[in-house]
């Protein structure tokens, strides 16, 4: 019994023929003859055949060829050696699988890397996730989790985050995925913010935007990463030195000459006084219609002196007209009612209430122009944190005005006025005392003068 390999070349052919292998057992009855699927060249086989040498040789220039059809071989051979034959299909297939087992291979391994192609492709990975996520609030899919539609400041923030992240990737050659983010990726990425020279709160802020994607990411079922929850993982913030306008400012602005300035600026003018008049954030009086605004009577009695009786008094009804304004604020879906002062009424009727829209961008180039033409150049001393140092800068006034600084003029000259904290949270939506203590800005003159304006304890 045995298994050998031969050709059956026509008479004086040359060049190339097929190989075939013969399966033979006299003691199982069979002889089996099959193409192996391979070629050799004639004039070579019929040489190896008939000399060792030859032989050698041929082996040495197809080491490939000559694996397969020894292991082929082997094969066949331990397939006979037991007591039933074989059938013809059995062989077949073994022949295919051995001289094709390369090719097999090839297949495998390329399904093996489609599959983990596409495995790769469905995974969801932190930056896929961060992606989508973006997606869905810019598209409104996804809402806050008050129901709410997420702010375009919200967004914005968002965005800046996940801009940060990617970079300081590309920094590190690698990607970072859920279970990657740990204590040793705060120290660098906090590292990374602070050689970029971020202000300590705008790197703090990047962090917890950070700790809220792995958060909500988790609650998602798509990791189970608890390393970003250690209280040490966390964004700092430091109370920044931010200013307000006093109402002299205010007026100067209100009166200064815009010539010169580029066109726009005094409708950003007039967006930035209903900021103040207001308190409120530019995306929700932005957003400001005619319905949004009431009148309503306000009826008490009133004892007066009787003119007609000296030293008695008379009850009077008075009337007052009091009009407000419901806001829904954005960011907080709290909702908000301001009493009107006549100068906001003023200018919403200028553009028949509906209030232009411009970009915070434009709005502080156009405001801190105004503010220097309004001479608003006074020096003033600030703390500042950038790259995780704190240090002071003396800077003109006018060039830290921006369109937030409207809302902070509003409740700070609110508090100036002698209006409790409590009241001024129902207007800029402020949900604890200490939130607006942190947001009022009044220095320590405006303070002396309010208590002293207040009380006689002082007197």
């Amino acid at each position: 019994m045995a298994t050998s390999f031969f050709i059956t070349p026509k008479p004086e052919a040359t060049g190339y023929t097929t190989l075939f292998v013969r399966l033979q057992s006299r003691k199982l009855g069979i002889n089996y003859k099959m193409t192996t699927n391979m070629e050799v060249g004639i004039s070579t086989w019929q040489k190896a055949e008939k000399d060792l040498k030859a032989m050698k040789k041929f082996r040495e220039k197809e080491p490939a060829m000559w694996a397969k059809l020894d292991k082929l071989k082997v094969t066949l051979d331990t397939l006979i050696s037991g007591n039933t034959a074989p059938s013809k299909e059995q062989m077949r297939t073994i022949i295919g699988e051995v001289v094709y087992a390369d090719v097999l291979k090839e297949q495998e391994e390329a399904l093996a890397k489609a599959k983990a192609a596409d495995e790769e492709a469905k995974r969801v990975t932190l930056n896929k996730y961060m992606d989508k996520f973006i997606k869905e609030i810019a598209a409104g899919t996804r809402l806050t989790e008050k129901g709410t539609v997420f702010t375009d400041g919200s967004i914005r923030t968002i965005r800046t985050s996940a801009k940060q992240f990617k970079k300081f990737q590309q920094s590190k050659r690698r990607e970072y995925d859920f279970d990657d983010i740990d204590m040793q990726f705060y120290y660098d990425f906090s590292a990374y913010l602070k050689k970029r020279e971020y202000s300590l709160n705008t790197s703090g802020k990047i962090i917890n935007q950070l700790k809220w994607i792995m958060s909500i990411s988790e609650s998602e079922g798509l990791h189970h990463n608890s390393a970003y929850k250690n209280p040490k993982f966390k964004g700092n913030r430091v109370q920044t030195d931010s200013i307000y306008l006093t109402q002299e400012e205010l007026d100067k602005m209100n009166a200064a000459d815009l010539k010169g300035i580029e066109a726009g600026a005094e409708i950003s003018r007039d967006i930035f006084m209903v900021g103040v008049y207001t308190a409120q954030r530019v995306s929700d009086y932005n957003n400001i219609k005619k319905e949004d605004i009431h009148t309503t009577k306000k009826r008490w009695i009133e004892d007066v002196p009787d003119p007609k009786h000296p030293g008695e008094t008379k009850a009077v009804i008075r009337e007052k007209e009091i009009t407000y304004i419901d806001i829904h604020q954005k960011k907080t879906g709290a909702k908000v009612s301001i009493p009107c002062k006549k100068e906001l009424i003023a200018i919403l009727e200028k553009y028949d209430y509906q209030l232009p829209h411009f970009e915070d961008q434009t709005i502080n180039r156009h405001i801190k122009d105004i503010a220097r033409v309004a001479g608003l150049t006074d020096l003033v001393t600030i703390e500042t944190s950038k790259g995780g140092v704190r240090k002071k800068e003396t800077i003109e006034k006018y060039k830290l005005v921006m369109s937030h600084t409207a809302r902070r003029t509003g409740a700070t000259l609110m508090y100036l006025a002698g209006i409790e904290l409590f009241d001024i949270m129902k207007v800029t939506g402020h949900t604890t005392p200490e939130m607006l203590k942190r947001y009022i800005k009044a220095d320590q003159l405006d303070v002396v003068q309010k208590l002293t304006d207040k009380y006689d304890y002082f007197d």
